[in-house]
């Protein structure tokens, strides 16, 4: 097996205590989690609230147009979060508003309105920390972050990160061993930037397919021809290290002396 096993009990023993000491240690005591309903999120919005307590967590729903929110709800509930701290915003209108000043009709159109969409959604969520003066739990994991999977100033933005050190099939360990949701657990992974959207149509391969793929190249630093070796499919191989080195600038910048 090449893609390394996690110990679920001692990892989200490990994950709570980074949360909660990284909150107190910067004088706070709150945090709040953008709530879509996927696995990432709905994990992120658990773990703080067994790591901060119910009461010290707030849960943002941020739907673009028709985005169902039952999800979200589930997940929500589930983490216990107390109703005061529950918020909605609906952003099809000021998404809409940035779109209709912008030349949409050119390449990328979609994937333009729905980086918007993903910023305007860090938007509302700072401003809330903001106003409340608590910090902002981010939901990336280790997959998106290597592949380049996120918008830049978007929805890898946070204050801290439980889930960047995990792949994605790892998030998907964690939140089987928390019990989450069937519904959320099994559900399509999707950023929500447009409508039908999800990640293994954009990225054409699964996590599952990726990951072990990530763990070789990024973490043991072993050469593309030597994965195929291993027996990896090289079209699949060659795709996925194509797309984390396209990626890579994302990591770097801004540029500076």
């Amino acid at each position: 097996m090449v893609f390394p096993k996690i110990d679920s009990k001692k990892e989200t023993k490990r994950v709570l205590s980074f949360i909660q000491k990284t909150v107190h240690r910067e004088g706070f005591s709150k945090a709040i989690v953008a709530c879509s309903g996927g696995i990432d999120s709905s994990l992120v919005l658990t773990l703080a609230s067994k790591s901060l307590g119910k009461d010290n967590v707030l849960a943002l729903k941020l739907p673009m147009a028709n985005q169902s929110m039952i999800l979200a709800n589930l997940a929500i509930s589930f983490a216990g979060i107390a109703p005061e701290n529950i918020f909605e915003i609906k952003i099809k209108k000021p998404v809409e508003k940035i779109a209709e000043k912008m030349f949409f009709k050119s390449r990328g159109a979609d994937l333009r309105q729905g980086n918007i969409a993903v910023r305007t959604r860090m938007i509302y969520l700072y401003d809330l920390a903001k106003a409340r003066r608590i910090l902002v739990c981010g939901t990336s994991n280790r997959s998106e972050h290597l592949l380049g999977y996120f918008t830049r100033y978007g929805d890898e933005a946070a204050d801290l990160a439980p889930l960047l050190h995990l792949y994605k099939t790892q998030v998907l360990k964690l939140a089987e061993h928390l019990e989450l949701p069937k519904e959320i657990i099994e559900a399509t992974p999707s950023a929500g930037m447009w409508k039908g959207q999800t990640d293994e149509d954009e990225l054409g391969f699964s996590y599952a397919e990726a990951d072990p793929i990530l763990h070789l190249f990024c973490d043991k630093k072993i050469k593309k021809s030597q994965i195929i070796k291993k027996g990896f499919d090289r079209k699949l191989v060659e795709k996925v290290i194509k797309r984390v080195k396209e990626n890579e600038f994302k990591h770097k910048v801004p540029y500076s002396l």
